[in-house]
């Protein structure tokens, strides 16, 4: 494998052969099966919240924030596919940058990088329509089981892509939890990757959508307590600034996704944690290239096969 002619090609938005594909794919299995549920890493390290296949947003991501072969370190906190154009190509990316700079660059699962979800939003059909089968989508929904459920940074910040579950109350049940399947419908697994934070509850409550539960400041204080953490970091939620505090700035919510689905006109953000407990944000807008791709325009006129980004 050349790898390093791999990152150049993907950083044109040129995706790989299925041959390729492939061989990324169990490259990225092998490394993967030997780290943790629960990955730790070190400052300074910048967190990243979604993406959703917004390849050109991701190239400013990285413009802003540094690139991994200077030397920046990276926690991707999930959602790099689906209902942005370029799922594939943007996934192929972040697994390629893994499989060349495997301690530089932390991958965690969110709730598309699922077969239900990665389905039904968008990457499945990408997928399809530009290798003519669905081999390609399987392999990386197999690299998806694999993927770390959390990170945690200095043994103070937690980081996650969805939020807490009543069946989790230390650090220590996420780390014996089965990863290696699509998350259940319900329990620990699922509400890490789907619950959401809520200033009108204390405690717990349902989550409206349909998976997961709403936590309070009341469960959050608790937890951050009992495991000893300064923040807990997350992603899952479009803020129109980027970012958003809350709970007494115990936790944070990080989203990278600027102008969502092409048309939200959201800002988006990402976080850097540096030694001593320092934090720096960075605020950004869409990428230039989202105004001149051709293929984008192709597809905002409607031809072209438009894909389903925006449920």
């Amino acid at each position: 494998m050349d790898i390093d002619q791999w990152i150049e090609q993907l950083w044109d938005c040129k995706h790989l052969s299925e041959f390729q594909m492939t061989a990324l794919c169990k490259t990225l299995i092998d490394i993967l099966i030997e780290e943790s549920n629960v990955q730790p890493v070190s400052t300074p390290v910048t967190l990243c919240g979604d993406i959703h296949g917004q390849f050109w947003d991701l190239k400013e991501l990285f413009r802003r924030g540094g690139l991994i072969k200077d030397g920046t370190r990276y926690i991707f906190m999930g959602d790099f596919v689906d209902r942005g154009h370029y799922s594939l190509e943007t996934v192929s990316l972040l697994f390629v940058l893994k499989a060349r700079y495997p301690d530089k660059i932390t991958l965690l699962r969110g709730n598309h990088e699922t077969r239900p979800v990665s389905n039904t939003y968008g990457f499945y059909d990408e997928c399809k329509s530009k290798y003519g089968n669905s081999n390609v989508w399987l392999q990386c929904c197999n690299v998806f089981d694999y993927l770390n459920i959390a990170a945690i940074v200095d043994g103070k910040t937690l980081c996650i892509h969805g939020g807490l579950s009543p069946d989790v109350r230390t650090i220590d049940q996420i780390r014996v939890l089965s990863r290696a399947q699509d998350p259940p419908n319900e329990g620990a697994y699922c509400d890490l990757l789907w619950s959401d934070p809520d200033d009108s509850v204390q405690t717990w409550a349902l989550s409206p959508r349909g998976c997961g539960f709403l936590f309070g400041s009341t469960v959050t204080s608790q937890f951050t307590h009992l495991n000893s953490l300064e923040l807990i970091a997350r992603a899952h939620q479009l803020v129109e600034e980027g970012y958003q505090y809350k709970f007494n700035d115990r936790l944070i919510t990080v989203w990278s996704a600027p102008n969502y689905c092409y048309r939200c006109g959201n800002e988006a953000a990402i976080l850097r944690l540096g030694e001593n407990g320092k934090r720096d944000v960075t605020v950004y807008g869409p990428a230039p290239e989202n105004d001149t791709d051709s293929k984008m325009k192709e597809r905002r006129q409607g031809k072209g096969g438009v894909l389903p980004y925006f449920v």
